[in-house]
């Protein structure tokens, strides 16, 4: 993960998931409160996370990995992207205070491996959020990156212990859960991440280290499954890691190798054998904290969300009809990521925009974060974290790159009619990456009910967020549309998804 074994003593960590057989959960109605523990459960909740350090996922059908892709086929997959710079470069201090945290790099500020300006004291790492809201919980951390126990994770955790080898972190692990009542552990192994700076991920030996962090893997899973009191226990299982490696080995940088995580989990309400595309790596953490009871409080600020609360948005369905290049030609010719077909009840209108200019990029498209953000490194597309699964993106600086007709990038999205109630405060929200590089600007309007459009929201400077603004609708309304205007000259882009308004 880091260069050496060495150098990266001095430094600090990455981490992976990963997700055994959970009993089927039965938890007695109750009512949750925000950052609090839930009342009693028929079986006992418990969690265990296993990080693999530096785990390429690409290279999982080539090694020999029985426990892994048992997991898999037992629960569910999702692989996605990380950032890259500028919010932070794909290392394993970044990598793993992500996922801890539930938050991206630029709200816990982790941007390299020695933690400098870290915000652990505004997102702690779930395990101490699991203390504050239930002391009463066992919590174990074992690592063998030294910063995982020391640093990641806090000292409200009940158990930090340094494994100093993937054997003795394993070993460590195992013991303590078939010994001790563990309701949340979570385990990084990291052998897997020198084989990656040392050899590479083309190489046998990066293979071989991975089918022996599957073993180990398949060890600790066995330790649960052994607890005598397993029978009683309600066990969530996570896999997931920091970055990939670079065919050569090494990581940080911005290619799809280095980007590309994952997440395996398996326990109940996962489907075996299911697939997705919009679950992240910081959907880990309050995924663990609703497993376990407790509720994220909306001033945590958490950019993820528990697996089971993420539903499909209307850009997902058309992820089946996506299309593969047309004048985009440094993509690989196969890959499907685009269209400017919008999702039923959506439209655009392009009646401002000149013709020609790039095809993909020629007003409002729908795109996935392969296809966009491989389109052009190094301009700041990889860092649309918030953006799950297909996306829309007004990208005037793409659609710059080929002759077109006299004017300005100059399109609008505009959703379908939501229904809202007359005379209350409506609430709008979606996920945005407002990225200003040149003349450009961006508004979203409201209409009620087909009348004139009203300003909402005004973008002119770089904005990352999810947003949620208060409306307030006019006596008698019924329905309300957004709209979204993107005007630029060769300048950046902007992208919105998870659209909705509730009244």
């Amino acid at each position: 993960m880091h260069l050496s074994p060495s150098v990266r003593a001095a430094l600090v960590g990455t981490v992976a998931v990963a997700m055994l057989p959970l009993a089927a959960s039965a938890h007695a109605a109750g009512t949750k409160a925000a950052g609090s523990s839930t009342a009693a459960v028929t079986k006992r909740p418990k969690s265990l996370v296993i990080g693999i350090d530096g785990a390429t996922f690409a290279k999982f059908a080539q090694a020999k990995m029985p426990r892994v892709q048992g997991l898999m086929a037992a629960g569910m997959t999702a692989t996605s992207n990380l950032y890259a710079n500028p919010m932070a470069p794909t290392l394993s201090g970044p990598g793993w205070s992500t996922i801890a945290t539930g938050t991206w790099p630029d709200k816990h500020k982790v941007l390299d491996n020695n933690f400098t300006g870290a915000r652990f004291d505004l997102y702690p790492d779930y395990v101490t959020r699991l203390e504050g809201a239930n002391p009463a919980l066992n919590t174990l951390v074992v690592g063998t990156w030294a910063a995982i126990p020391n640093t990641v994770f806090g000292p409200a955790v009940d158990t930090r212990l340094g494994g100093v080898s993937d054997a003795n972190t394993t070993t460590t692990a195992v013991s303590r859960l078939k010994t001790t009542d563990a309701d949340a552990t979570f385990v990084h192994l990291d052998d897997v991440d020198h084989a990656g700076h040392t050899y590479g991920t083309e190489s046998q030996a990066y293979l071989n280290a991975l089918e022996t962090a599957d073993t180990e893997v398949g060890q600790i899973l066995d330790a649960v499954t052994s607890r005598a009191t397993y029978a009683d226990e309600d066990w969530q299982i996570v896999i997931t890691a920091d970055h990939g490696h670079k065919p050569a080995g090494g990581h940080g940088g911005n290619t799809p190798a280095e980007r590309q995580t994952f997440v395996i989990a398996q326990g109940a309400g996962f489907t075996p054998g299911s697939v997705r595309y919009d679950v992240k790596v910081t959907d880990v953490a309050p995924t663990v904290l609703s497993h376990l009871g407790v509720v994220p409080n909306p001033a945590w600020q958490l950019d993820g969300k528990a697996i089971g609360a993420i539903t499909p948005d209307a850009f997902d369905a058309l992820r089946p009809s996506l299309n593969t290049r047309v004048d985009e030609l440094a993509l690989p010719s196969t890959l499907k990521g685009w269209t400017t077909t919008a999702p039923t009840g959506w439209t655009i209108d392009n009646s401002a925009m000149p013709t020609g200019g790039v095809t993909e990029w020629r007003g409002w498209s729908f795109a996935t974060d392969e296809f966009w953000t491989n389109a052009a490194l190094d301009q700041g597309r990889e860092t649309n974290v918030r953006a799950r699964n297909v996306f829309a993106v007004a990208d005037s600086d793409e659609w710059d790159d080929k002759a077109h007709g006299a004017g300005q990038f100059d399109s609008t999205l505009v959703s379908p009619a939501f229904p809202v109630t007359g005379g209350a405060s409506a609430t709008v929200s979606y996920a945005t990456n407002y990225k200003v590089d040149g003349p450009q600007t961006g508004d979203v309007y409201i209409s009620f009910d087909g009348g004139p459009r009203q300003l909402l929201q005004s973008y002119r400077a770089d904005r990352n967020a999810f947003e949620n603004l208060t409306v307030a609708v006019p006596a008698g309304a019924t329905t309300a549309r957004l709209s979204f205007r993107y005007t630029g000259t060769n300048s950046a882009f902007w992208t919105v998804d998870q659209v909705a308004l509730t009244s």
